[in-house]
């Protein structure tokens, strides 16, 4: 069955979702505002509904594996595929009929860790463009906040080489009260402030912006100058030594590998006995408590009033809001909450939940980035995507092409749009935070970060 309106003629690609849960319907909401012609395909007639009546997308009720329902979606025309059930064989299925069946590129959402330890090679043999794991993609960016808890998050570009460091002003703060433009270069030379969020509303801020205490800034340097930046304004930069995980999902098990690797202690707590016996044998050098995590009295016994940090990982959003609350009355500790659902954003960001955590956005901002860098391939190519306060700025790092308006020009000559900053070059390896003599070359990387969205071109910054 097709439910369908009436579609207005779009100028980017033609995007079959199948799938039309979380990750979903929030890659829907994204690709729209790019003017993608989206189709999207479940079986679930009440949720494919729901999208139609919200969105100008075409909604086909079916078995998003099926050759005859992919072609119904128009398959055969199509530039790309993204498979997001909840079913990781289904999700390979479909992208192997579409593989079979057209010449899209096909991206799957898989959450089972032997599939996942296996991606390079079921890339290669299905042909698949990409495979996204949000529980291990969400473990990642839990795992850089804990080795330097004094960021609200950390997002890594450059290959690894560059920070962008998101963190708060505490009343008597070394910034605060200062224009950015008097900072000083001995604190100001190797870092650049690029976004900062006061009551609510987000800005790129220019030399005049004075900071104050509570504004959330974003700030991106090469990796070991963003540490030493931090020391300098007061802030503590070594990992934390032990974790309290409650919760232990998929997500717990990704995180626990990463921070046991870094020498971080871990101690999971997680009701279901048969998992705390997998996660036991999974993870030996792991202390695994089978308990209920909203239950005081074992927390106490687990040592949370102690504890460095604590990272709330139930399957249930509101357990998690509930149990990073208590640990604030109880414990110093860094505190991070996942949270699942996505329509609430802005009011559990006001309720000081430490460092949040969403992995339906992380998910989506991988396959951004590459429907992004496939609709602009003949011009420049998206390497990384990261949407930050939400989804009101975007930083996309652009790998150069030769045939631009941006190279051998002189950043201080460059007419770029409104809200719009060249955070961080890097040339051939060498990380520059760029100053306005400072010009982009064929072949560097270069991040840009902006409030304004959709952008797939590195010439898109320009007036």
């Amino acid at each position: 069955m097709k439910i369908r309106k009436e579609k207005h003629k779009t100028r980017g690609l033609h995007i079959i979702i199948v799938g039309c849960g979380k990750v979903g319907s929030t890659l829907v909401e994204r690709l729209i505002q790019d003017n993608h012609d989206i189709t999207v395909i479940d079986q679930r007639p009440a949720c494919v509904q729901h999208l139609t009546d919200r969105y100008d997308i075409i909604g086909i009720v079916g078995n998003g594996a099926s050759f005859s329902v992919q072609s119904e979606a128009g398959v055969e025309e199509a530039d790309v595929l993204i498979a997001v059930t909840d079913s990781d064989e289904l999700n390979l299925l479909c992208c192997v009929v579409a593989k079979r069946s057209a010449h899209c590129d096909v991206i799957a959402r898989v959450r089972t860790p032997e599939y996942s330890a296996e991606a390079d090679y079921l890339k290669e043999k299905l042909g698949l463009a990409m495979i996204i794991n949000p529980d291990q993609q969400a473990a990642g960016a839990i795992a850089r906040i804990l080795y330097m808890p004094t960021a609200l998050s950390v997002n890594v570009f450059a290959g690894g080489q560059a920070d962008m460091i998101r963190l708060k002003l505490p009343e008597g703060n070394a910034l605060t009260g200062k224009r950015i433009m008097d900072l000083g270069s001995e604190r100001l030379s190797d870092v650049l402030i690029c976004a900062v969020e006061r009551g609510g509303q987000v800005v790129i801020p220019d030399g005049s912006f004075v900071l104050q205490a509570g504004d959330v800034i974003v700030f991106i340097a090469q990796i070991r100058n963003g540490r030493n930046f931090l020391k300098q304004i007061g802030f503590q930069t070594h990992q934390v030594r032990d974790t309290i995980l409650l919760g232990g999902g998929r997500c717990a098990y990704y995180l626990s590998r990463y921070l046991l690797n870094a020498g971080i202690s871990v101690t999971i707590v997680e009701q279901d006995e048969k998992r705390c016996e997998e996660l036991s044998n999974l993870l030996p050098q792991a202390v695994v408590i089978n308990g209920d995590a909203s239950d005081a009295e074992l927390l106490g016994e687990v040592g949370i009033e102690t504890a460095q940090s604590v990272v709330a990982l139930t399957g249930i959003d509101e357990e998690n809001i509930l149990l990073t609350m208590y640990a604030r009355e109880v414990t110093n500790a860094k505190l991070i909450t996942k949270v699942n659902r996505i329509s609430f954003h802005q009011v559990i960001e006001n309720l000081d939940l430490g460092s949040l955590i969403f992995p339906k956005y992380i998910t989506s901002e991988a396959i951004i980035a590459f429907v992004r860098a496939r609709a602009a391939q003949m011009h420049s190519d998206i390497e990384t995507l990261v949407q930050l306060f939400g989804d009101r700025v975007e930083a996309v790092e652009f790998l150069v092409g030769e045939d631009t308006g941006v190279t051998g020009i002189p950043l201080a000559d460059l007419k770029l749009k409104d809200q719009m900053l060249i955070t961080c070059i890097n040339h051939g390896g060498r990380i520059i935070i760029p100053r306005g003599r400072d010009m982009i070359r064929p072949g560097d990387s270069v991040i840009v970060v902006t409030t304004h969205t959709g952008i797939d071109r590195i010439d898109d910054i320009l007036l």
